[in-house]
């Protein structure tokens, strides 16, 4: 004979098992359907898109990248700079390169081009920028992209 206290909790685990079984199965059953039905409706991305006009405003004033890539990346069409800042422009070694030209450039990614912007270019005279915000940024890498003819 089993005594009251375990037959009521024989009975009570018996009932949570099929309590947990029963939702297991509606679930997996559910969840099989959701694969024949295809893929919900992903969310919108919340990664800020680029908007190259805000970062040409980057790339031509804050960001002071004119100086040494050109006006609009074109090596050729630097902005009035002072004597001793030319100076320092032409002894660059190596010197900067052509925004424009995809075949010379040597950061092939949007990862690379970011982490040379905010830290720097090691072995170039293009210095960390501290003060560039995340969408500054991300402007900024849409600017680069139309420029090599990537962008829109």
């Amino acid at each position: 004979m089993i005594d009251p206290t375990r037959k009521i909790l024989t009975g009570f685990s018996f009932a949570c098992f099929l309590f947990v079984g029963c939702w297991g199965i509606q679930f997996t059953e559910i969840a099989e359907m959701n694969v024949w039905a295809g893929s919900p409706p992903s969310a919108k991305s919340t990664k800020a898109a680029g908007d190259a006009d805000r970062g040409r405003a980057v790339f031509s004033g804050k960001g002071v990248c004119h100086y040494c890539h050109g006006i609009d990346g074109n090596l050729n069409q630097r902005p009035h700079l002072t004597a001793d800042t030319v100076t320092l422009i032409a002894q660059l070694n190596p010197p900067p390169v052509d925004l424009r030209n995809s075949n010379v450039l040597r950061l092939k990614t949007d990862k690379q081009r970011a982490r040379a912007i905010l830290d720097g270019h090691p072995g170039t005279g293009m210095f960390p920028d501290t003060t560039m915000t995340n969408q500054e940024l991300i402007d900024t890498l849409a600017y680069l992209a139309l420029l090599r003819g990537e962008g829109r």
